[in-house]
């Protein structure tokens, strides 16, 4: 058993806390909201108890939880021999976390950046220890999915690869290598993917629906972009297409202003209920999903700016 702890209780930190637990870690998931704390614990239990349902193997949630120690103190992650950072991707919230994690975490643990775009040797630069900072980039849903991005910084150690390789496996990850690049693979593709389905809506020429259809049905994807898009967060892509925009300065990046319209409104996609579509109890499937068009009409009358 290795005592890891999980910082960010959002949707990727709980799937990260369950994962970990599933596989007979000791957590410590920490977070600076009581309330995501709490909601955490409610998704990790949800998704234990339908972990079969979703094709996946039957888990005890109980079992789970007893593993998870959770509160709002990073004096939590004291005696944690690794830690997996998973917070919002904003540069000025991740350097301060990192230096107080430098002060908390015992001399040998080793941070694993589970970040989505920013460079490895970058988030090392924040710390005392850049040998022992690595990059994972974990997929959502974190226990469904059977393979990560692993990413070394310029400065990260041979020794701390090799800790990170040794709790991948325990968490039954296959880690693909990738060099050190802002967005890595899956979102240097994925998220102008994602940002340009939203720009055909934005721009009239079909509807959410009609977008997702297309992948669907011609090319076999089990979801569509927008879809996936609102799976992982309007507000997450949103974050993750403006540091690709910013390290590379190309257009090819500039982020939908669509996206930035239902960040405002709060339409962050199933973590709020609506996003491209509408996600609940009151929303039973393909015939029941209501797209944003009336919405996106009114965005695309405005101005970009």
């Amino acid at each position: 058993m290795t005592v890891v702890g999980v910082v960010g209780a959002g949707i990727m930190g709980a799937g990260v806390a369950q994962n970990l637990a599933q596989s007979g870690h000791a957590v410590r998931l920490v977070d600076i909201s009581a309330d995501a704390v709490a909601s955490a614990l409610e998704r990790i239990e949800l998704n234990c108890r339908m972990s079969r349902m979703l094709g996946g193997p039957a888990v005890d949630a109980g079992e789970v939880l007893a593993a998870i120690t959770a509160g709002t103190g990073l004096d939590l992650l004291a005696d944690a021999e690794v830690v997996i950072e998973n917070i919002p991707e904003d540069e000025s919230l991740k350097h301060e976390l990192y230096r107080r994690l430098d002060a908390v975490c015992q001399p040998g643990c080793v941070f694993v950046a589970n970040t989505s775009a920013i460079p490895i040797t970058r988030i090392g630069s924040w710390t005392g220890r850049p040998e022992q900072v690595v990059g994972v980039h974990f997929m959502n849903p974190v226990p469904m999915k059977p393979a990560v991005e692993l990413i070394p910084g310029h400065h990260s150690s041979a020794q701390a690869l090799a800790t990170v390789r040794e709790l991948l496996a325990s968490m039954d990850k296959k880690p693909i290598d990738v060099n050190d690049s802002c967005g890595f693979i899956s979102n240097r593709v994925s998220h102008v993917f994602m940002n340009e389905a939203a720009y055909l809506v934005y721009e009239g020429v079909a509807t959410a629906e009609a977008v997702d259809e297309v992948f669907r049905s011609c090319f076999g994807h089990p979801m569509g972009p927008l879809e996936t898009l609102d799976l992982i967060g309007v507000d997450t892509v949103l974050q993750s297409i403006e540091v690709l925009h910013e390290h590379f300065a190309d257009s090819k990046y500039r982020p939908c202003p669509l996206l930035k319209q239902m960040v405002d409104a709060g339409l962050l996609g199933r973590k709020s209920g609506e996003g491209f579509y509408r996600h609940g109890p009151d929303s039973r499937g393909p015939a029941d999903r209501a797209g944003r068009n009336g919405h996106l009409a009114a965005v695309r009358s405005g101005s970009e700016n």
